[in-house]
């Protein structure tokens, strides 16, 4: 794990320093049909007035402290901002739904930096803003792969709806606000059975979605969070730019804020297309 690290890493700066090119920044989300020539692939919405967060937590707010030519001569400018650990492209800690669980600052780098595959039910899941990915959506992967599920993978989740983000009606279903609007929330989520099945049957080192979350909207239990989460598994939430990904042949870095006793955190994460 050591070495990956350090390849990763060291993949990094040098893809940094010969190219911009390189790097697709857009966050964008974009329905792209061909995996793109780009060896660096941002998986994160960017933070504004725009991002979305869960109905019920508080919203992301910047405010301007200082903007502008200062009496000294120089340029400057400084802002403060307030946000919810929850929303945009953000970390779940397995604190969040298990008592015994990691917070954000303890949970181990080796989960978040590491090999990762994708899982694509686009085309299920945009036809059916319900759909529950399930146990056989797995096996279709590893039957088309030829193996297994490698152990220690990260997990990633497709189901296009990165495409309406920050369009809240299309992306969660309604535009209310509050406790009466959980009940309208439809998006794609992890079937229980298929989080417990990755549990039970494959050793996954971390699980990722471009949806709002990891249960589909209209769960009321989280099943899926606390079958993952009970077991140290973090998740990703609110990711872009799957479709930028081929189904294996890269590797992830999730660095999230590091909020000591954080049951979440906002989350920078990239990929690097190594095949």
């Amino acid at each position: 794990m050591k070495k990956l690290l350090y390849s990763i890493l060291l993949f990094v700066v040098i893809a940094g320093c010969e190219t911009r090119n390189a790097v697709d920044n857009s966050g964008s989300g974009a329905d792209i049909s061909e995996v793109p020539t780009e060896k660096i692939v941002d998986l994160s919405h960017a933070y504004s007035d725009k991002t979305i967060y869960w109905v019920t937590a508080q919203e992301f707010k910047l405010d301007t402290v200082f903007k502008g030519p200062t009496d000294k001569g120089y340029y400057y400018s400084a802002n403060n901002f307030s946000t919810a650990e929850h929303g945009g492209t953000h970390l779940d800690a397995p604190i969040h739904f298990a008592e015994k669980g990691q917070t954000v600052d303890e949970i181990p780098l080796e989960k978040l930096i590491g090999s990762a595959i994708k899982i694509d039910v686009s085309s299920k899941a945009k036809s059916n803003p319900d759909y529950l990915i399930s146990i056989q959506d797995f096996i279709s992967w590893e039957e088309k792969a030829g193996h297994e599920i490698p152990e220690g993978s990260i997990v990633l989740l497709q189901t296009g709806f990165s495409e309406y983000y920050p369009d809240k009606i299309k992306y969660l279903g309604t535009n209310e606000r509050g406790e009466s609007a959980i009940e309208k929330l439809h998006f794609p989520g992890l079937s229980p059975e298929a989080a417990d099945w990755l549990v039970a049957q494959r050793n996954i080192n971390a699980i990722g979605i471009d949806t709002p979350s990891i249960d589909y909207g209209q769960s009321t239990y989280f099943e899926s969070h606390v079958k993952l989460l009970e077991h140290n598994i973090p998740a990703f939430e609110n990711l872009t730019n799957l479709d930028k990904l081929p189904l294996s042949g890269f590797e992830i870095i999730a660095l999230p804020m590091k909020i000591k006793g954080g049951s979440g955190a906002p989350l920078r994460i990239v990929a690097i297309i190594t095949d």
